[in-house]
C-alpha cells in the first residue's frame, strides 16, 4: 500500500481494518476508488474486513470536482461490486453521514453496523442525478421501494434507528464504535445473501402513483426526481440488466443543464459565504442581541437568533405591544414543536433565553441590534437614536430596511464603521436568504461579524452594494416592469403567472403580489415618482388596482378575486377590464403572448439586471445574484438561478430578447455590458 493513499489496510489477527481517510468528508475521490480497490485484494484471507472511516463522518459523497471530466477508472459500481463479492467479507462500520456513494458502498458490503444518530442519504436527485453505483437496485432490494423513493427521489434522510427498523442495519451502536465493531465481528452472524441478489418486494399501482404525483408536485419541473423514481424500478429487473442501465442515466445526467445548473448553485453556497470585502477579518463574538419591532418580522429575526443560540431582547413602542411581541414570538417557537421541528425542552430553553419589553435600556448590553420597524426614513432614524444613546458605542447596528439607502438611516449616528444593512426575508425564521449590505464605512469586522451572524442562523449571506431594493428588490421591480408591460400590450395575468411556474417558480408575479400585498410596492412606486425618469414607460395597471382597493388576498381580492376561506386565485373581470381599458386608453393594439415568449422575457430581464448588478460592483459576483434570487424569490434552484439560466440559454439570445424589448418601450430599458457585448452592440 503506498503511504499517500487515503485508504489503509491494517490487520489485527484474523480482523482486516480498512480505513478512508480523506477529509473533509472522505468523499469517493479518485484516490478512494482506487485505494479500495487495492484494499479489497490486501484483506483476502482475513476472516472479516471492517470498512470504516476517520474524521466525523463515513463516506459522504463523492468529489463533485470530478463530476466535469470523463469518469476515471476504477468506476465506483466496480468498486462495490468488487467488496461485495470479496471472498473476506465486508462490515461497514459507519457514523456521521452516509451519504451517495457511501450509501453505496455501505450496500455491498455483507453486514452494515452504526452509531446512534448515524444518518444516511441517496442525495444525488440535489444535484440534478440519480445513484450511479447501484443505489437505485441495491437500496429497494435492502429497505423496500417506498423507503428507497423517499431517499432518492426526494432526497429524504433516515436515521440509523429508522434504517435499522426497515433492515437496513445490523446494528445500532451507542458508546464507543470501535468496540462494537470488535464485538460484532467476534460473533458474526452467518453470512447474508447478496443485496444485488435479493428481489425487491413489490409495490402497488396506487401507492407508486402516489409517490409519483407527490414528487412532480415538489419538484416544479426538476426532471431528476422522476427519473430517480424510474431508475428505481429497474429494481424489478436482474441486477445485472438494471445496474448498467442506472450507470448509464447516472453518466448521462452529469452532462445535463440540471445538473449542471444544481452544482452551480451547490458551490455558490459556499463561495457566498466568503466574500472579499471581509476577507481576513476576524467576526466579533456575539452572545446577546437586541431586536427592535415585534412585527412577524421582528418575531421572526428573534426566533430565527433564538435557534442560534443567542439571548434576545425584543423592543416595542409600548408595554402592550411587547406583550403581544412575547406572544408572537412564543407562538412561532410552539408551531415549531407541533411540526416536530422543535422539541419541549429546546423551546423551553429558547423561550429562557427570551424577553420582550418597551424600555430601551434593557438593550445596554446587547453586542448587536436589529431594526424591523416599518419602512419609513424617520420611524428607522428615531430606532437608532434612542438605540445610540443607551448601548455601548461599539455595539454593531442593522437595519432590515428593504430598499431604502442604509447611510441615510445612520446619518447623524456616531461611529459609522458599527452600521450595516440586515436585510431579512419574511417569514424571517424560515426564509433562508440575508442580504448584508456594506456602508461606505463599515468596518470589515463588522462586515464578517454580519456573515457569521448569518451563518449562526443558518441562512446564506450575500454580501450586496447599496442601491434601490438591493440586489433581489431590484430584479423584483424589474421582473414585475416587464410582467407589466405584457399585461399593457396584450397578456393577462394567469397567462403570465403560468409561464412563471412552468420555469419553475411556486406562483408567478400577480399571484406572489396578492399573497405579500400589493400596499408595500405601491408605497415604494410612490416614494420613487418624485425621482422617477420621464423617459421610462411607467404603466399604472398596478396604481389603478391598489387604488380599487384590491391589495390582495387580506383584502379579498388582489389581482385575483378570492371566496373567503379559499386561497385559491381566480381570474377577475373586473382585473381584465382595468388592464383592457388601459390599454385602449394608451392607444394600445393588444397582441397574444405565447408561453415561450413570456418565459424568454422574465429569464432575459433578470439576467440583464443581474449582469448590470455585478458591473456596478452592487453584487461581488454572479454566484451571489443567483443565490439571491434562489433564497429570496424561489427562483428554481434547478435553473441555477438566473445567470446560470442565461448561460445554458445563451447570452445572444438574452440579447435578442433584450433588444426587442428596448425597441418595444423605448428609453426603457437599460442593457449591461454583458448583453451588449453578446448582441455586437
Amino acid at each position: 500500500m503506498t503511504t499517500d493513499s487515503p485508504v489503509s489496510v491494517t490487520r489485527e489477527g484474523d480482523l482486516a481494518w480498512v480505513t478512508i481517510d480523506n477529509p473533509p468528508v472522505n468523499a469517493t475521490s479518485t484516490a478512494v476508488r482506487a485505494g479500495l480497490a487495492r484494499a479489497v485484494a490486501e484483506v483476502q484471507g482475513a476472516r472479516v474486513a471492517i470498512l470504516t472511516c476517520a474524521g466525523k463522518t463515513f463516506v459522504a459523497g463523492g468529489d463533485m470536482s470530478e463530476f466535469d471530466a470523463p469518469p476515471v477508472e476504477p468506476h465506483l459500481p466496480d468498486v462495490v461490486q468488487m467488496i461485495e463479492d470479496s471472498g473476506t467479507p465486508f462490515v461497514a462500520v459507519m457514523q456521521g453521514n452516509v451519504l451517495g456513494g457511501g450509501f453505496e458502498i455501505a450496500l455491498g458490503c455483507a453486514w452494515r453496523i452504526a452509531a446512534k444518530g448515524t444518518r444516511f442519504g441517496l442525495p444525488e436527485v440535489n444535484v440534478g442525478l440519480i445513484p450511479g453505483a447501484g443505489g437505485t437496485q441495491r437500496a429497494p432490494r435492502l429497505i423496500g421501494m417506498e423507503a428507497a423513493i423517499d431517499m432518492a427521489a426526494s432526497g429524504m434522510m433516515l436515521d440509523a434507528d429508522a434504517l435499522l427498523g426497515l433492515g437496513g442495519l445490523d446494528l445500532v451502536a451507542e458508546g464507543d464504535l470501535t468496540a462494537a465493531a470488535r464485538g460484532f465481528a467476534a460473533e458474526l452472524p452467518v453470512r447474508p445473501g447478496k443485496v444485488s441478489e435479493r428481489e425487491a418486494a413489490p409495490i402497488s399501482a396506487e401507492t407508486l402513483e402516489a409517490k409519483r404525483a407527490a414528487v412532480a408536485k415538489r419538484a416544479r419541473g426538476q426532471a431528476s426526481p422522476l427519473l430517480n423514481i424510474d431508475a428505481l424500478q429497474w429494481a424489478y429487473l436482474p441486477f445485472s440488466d438494471g445496474q448498467p442501465k442506472e450507470r448509464k442515466l447516472h453518466l448521462e445526467l452529469r452532462q445535463s443543464a440540471e445538473s449542471r445548473a444544481l452544482r452551480h448553485a451547490f458551490f455558490a453556497e459556499r463561495d457566498v459565504a466568503r466574500p472579499k470585502a471581509a476577507e481576513g477579518a476576524v467576526p466579533r463574538d456575539l452572545k446577546r442581541i437586541a431586536v427592535v419591532g415585534g412585527g412577524l418580522m421582528g418575531a421572526g429575526i428573534a426566533v430565527a437568533s433564538l435557534g442560534g443560540g443567542l439571548e434576545v431582547v425584543l423592543i416595542e413602542r409600548d408595554a402592550q405591544a411587547a406583550a403581544c411581541a412575547a406572544d408572537r414570538v412564543a407562538g412561532l417557537i410552539d408551531g415549531a414543536v407541533k411540526r416536530g421541528k422543535l422539541s419541549e425542552a429546546k423551546a423551553a430553553e429558547q423561550k429562557a433565553r427570551f424577553t420582550a419589553t418597551a424600555d430601551y435600556a434593557d438593550a445596554a448590553d446587547v453586542d448587536l441590534a436589529v431594526e424591523a420597524v416599518f419602512e419609513d426614513l424617520e420611524v428607522k432614524r428615531a430606532v437608532f437614536r434612542q438605540l445610540a444613546d443607551v448601548v455601548s458605542p461599539d455595539t454593531i447596528l442593522g437595519t432590515n430596511t428593504s430598499y431604502i439607502d442604509p447611510s441615510e438611516i445612520f446619518d447623524g449616528i456616531p461611529n459609522q464603521s458599527r452600521c450595516l444593512g440586515l436585510h431579512f426575508f419574511s417569514p424571517a425564521h424560515v426564509m433562508k436568504l440575508l442580504e448584508i449590505v456594506a456602508l461606505p464605512d463599515t468596518s470589515t469586522d463588522v462586515l464578517a461579524t454580519g456573515f457569521a451572524f448569518g451563518k449562526r442562523l443558518r441562512k446564506v449571506s450575500v454580501l450586496a452594494g447599496i442601491c434601490d431594493g438591493f440586489i433581489g428588490n431590484r430584479m423584483l421591480a424589474e421582473y414585475r416592469r416587464v410582467a407589466e408591460y405584457m399585461l399593457a400590450d396584450g397578456a393577462l395575468p394567469q397567462e403570465v403567472d403560468a409561464a412563471a411556474r412552468e420555469i419553475g417558480f411556486p406562483m408567478g408575479p400577480f399571484e406572489l403580489q396578492d399573497l405579500t400585498g400589493l400596499q408595500i410596492a405601491w408605497a415604494n412606486r410612490k416614494r420613487q415618482a418624485s425621482t422617477r425618469d420621464p423617459a421610462l414607460r411607467y404603466v399604472t395597471i398596478s396604481d389603478q388596482i391598489c387604488e380599487a382597493d384590491r391589495l390582495g388576498q387580506r383584502s379579498g381580492k388582489g389581482w385575483y378575486d378570492y371566496v373567503e376561506g379559499d386561497r385559491n386565485p381566480r381570474p377577475s373581470a373586473e382585473v381584465e377590464a382595468v388592464i383592457v381599458g388601459y390599454s385602449k386608453v394608451q392607444g394600445i393594439t393588444r397582441r397574444s403572448f405565447d408561453r415561450e415568449e413570456i418565459v424568454a422575457r422574465i429569464l432575459s430581464v433578470l439576467a440583464n439586471e443581474g449582469a448590470r448588478i455585478v458591473e456596478e460592483g452592487i453584487a461581488e459576483t454572479e454566484a451571489a445574484v443567483d443565490m439571491v434570487q434562489i433564497h429570496g424569490y424561489a427562483f428554481p434552484r434547478w435553473r441555477g438561478g438566473p445567470m446560470q439560466a442565461a448561460e445554458e440559454l445563451g447570452w445572444d439570445e438574452v440579447a435578442a430578447v433584450m433588444a426587442r424589448l428596448a425597441e418595444e418601450s423605448p428609453g426603457s430599458w437599460v442593457l449591461s455590458e454583458r448583453v451588449r457585448n453578446a448582441g455586437g452592440v
